[in-house]
């Protein structure tokens, strides 16, 4: 299994190309903000060939660069259908003060062919299986993707903005909601084993396992609390 990741744009936000292995067809997860010559790097590297780009949500520091990158290679997008309009119009997932600051900068639209994501879904690509969770909170169409466990490699789970290392997303922004971030995290999260590694949208690696113990929103969600717990502010 090949995971090459790196934090892009103004947000740092972490951008993941997926593959079998060096050489083999790969799915991109993430592209945003000024992450297009990341990619292009990354695949030159490894000598991938990307065949999709999937977006855990459509906020612009996870898919300002969904257009070219996928017209560079001529693959589709994935995108849950509660934040396909994000694509076409960002300032509504982040309201206009925000919005304002950044669509000069950005080119904005659909790529060509864009897919929709569904809750348990499971996308065969690039032959990966990626299962993916719809996950509200950060998002109304947030979701996350899950790779299963092998006999090498424990289950990777890409959370997007859901669950960060210490943290979760944030819930301030149009379509955020504290109290479905909490529901996500219980359903979506605490089912996982504690090896199961967390590449989040933000930040650095961590485990369910590590999370579940140090994490306070999680431990508290396990608890049946937190919903006096504010969610912070990282990235959009």
């Amino acid at each position: 299994m090949l995971i090459a990741g790196f934090p892009a744009g103004a947000w740092g936000t972490n951008c993941y190309l997926v593959a079998p292995a060096a050489g083999e067809e790969c799915v991109i997860i993430d592209p945003g903000h000024e992450a297009a010559r990341g990619v292009e790097e990354t695949i030159a590297k490894h000598r991938l060939k990307p065949v999709a780009v999937i977006a855990t949500h459509g906020h612009l520091d996870h898919v300002a660069s969904v257009v070219p990158v996928c017209g560079a290679h001529d693959v589709p997008a994935w995108i849950h259908p509660a934040d396909r309009h994000m694509l076409n119009d960002p300032e509504k997932g982040l309201g206009r003060a925000i919005g304002q600051q950044l669509l000069g900068e950005l080119t904005i639209g659909e790529p060509d062919d864009v897919r929709e994501l569904s809750d348990g879904a499971v996308l065969r690509l690039a032959g990966l299986e990626l299962t993916v969770a719809h996950a509200p909170g950060h998002t109304k169409g947030s979701v996350t993707f899950r790779l299963p466990e092998t006999a090498d490699v424990p289950s990777v789970f890409f959370s997007g903005d859901l669950l960060f290392a210490g943290s979760i997303g944030r819930t301030d922004l149009p379509g955020g909601s504290h109290a479905e971030i909490l529901e996500s995290l219980a359903r979506v999260c605490l089912p996982l084993d504690d090896s199961t590694v967390v590449l989040a949208g933000h930040g650095p690696q961590t485990t369910i396992g590590r999370e579940r113990a140090t994490n306070p929103f999680l431990s508290e969600v396990a608890r049946g609390q937190g919903a006096g717990t504010t969610a912070p502010r990282r990235g959009l």
